[in-house]
């Protein structure tokens, strides 16, 4: 079973408190989305569709 709770809706939308650089924060964001593009690509690859490792991939 897949999770596919969309986890940065679940607090506030404002970081401005948290004290993280937006260097930090836009890492921390780009780590995610490739994540979840991994998980994504995975699915799609176990219901029979054809996906570029390299556009999955790709940074």
């Amino acid at each position: 079973m897949v999770n596919l709770d969309v986890t940065w809706t679940k607090g506030p939308l404002d970081d401005s408190d948290s004290g993280l650089s937006p260097e930090v924060i836009a890492e921390g964001i780009v780590r995610d989305l490739q994540a979840a593009l991994n998980e994504f690509t995975a699915i799609a690859r176990s219901l029979g569709g054809e996906v570029d490792a390299s556009e999955a991939e790709a940074e």
